[in-house]
């Protein structure tokens, strides 16, 4: 990696945090400054504006984390409904990154920016529905390996997962991370029932 591309990745690595727990709108590019250290004049050489580098932080920094952790776990599957729930209950319980208070940075950005610019809501589309897909793939195998009902619609449990997912890391910034155990108590029931 080049000097200027390190420059660059440094800069996002150091943007995501602060998006994360302020929020995007709320995040200037005077803080991104300030905590990256690097002039105006370099940021701007990086990025022509800030949504160019929100988009990044997502593209370059967030994507690449979020693929090793929620699609890797389910690709090549065995047994969908424990690849599926081990996949959960990281994500949630051994994540360091995460925050609970802020809950995921992915979900918050969704309800943050997708209304508001159909650029943030396209690369954030890529995201979950690879991750949807990774789960799809997966229940298949399990209906080829017949531990999955052969008539489950895949789509529709991959949906419900995902909505779970979302909906848990938003209340966990109010419940905390009690919620978090009774979610995977639910899903883990929930997952047997698909055999």
């Amino acid at each position: 990696m080049s000097k200027a591309d390190n420059t660059r990745m440094s800069i996002l690595k150091k943007a995501l945090p602060l998006v994360y727990k302020n929020g995007y709108q709320a995040t200037s590019i005077d803080d991104i400054i300030a905590t990256t250290q690097v002039t105006k004049g370099a940021l701007y050489y990086h990025f022509k504006n800030k949504d160019e580098m929100g988009l990044a932080i997502i593209k370059d920094v967030m994507y690449p984390a979020m693929r090793t952790l929620l699609v890797k776990p389910l690709l090549d599957s065995q047994n969908p409904q424990s690849e599926i729930y081990q996949m959960m209950e990281k994500v949630l319980m051994d994540n360091t990154f995460f925050d609970i208070k802020y809950g995921c940075p992915a979900v918050n950005l969704i309800d943050e920016m997708s209304p508001l610019n159909s650029d943030f809501a396209n690369v954030l589309t890529k995201l979950f529905k690879e991750w949807k897909n990774a789960m799809v793939d997966c229940l298949k195998e399990g209906k080829k390996a017949n531990t999955v009902k052969p008539n489950l619609n895949s789509e529709q449990v991959a949906i419900f997962v995902l909505s779970g997912y979302s909906g848990i890391r938003n209340l966990g910034k109010i419940l905390g991370k009690s919620s978090y155990t009774e979610y995977l108590k639910e899903l883990k029931n929930y997952l047997t029932t698909l055999n």
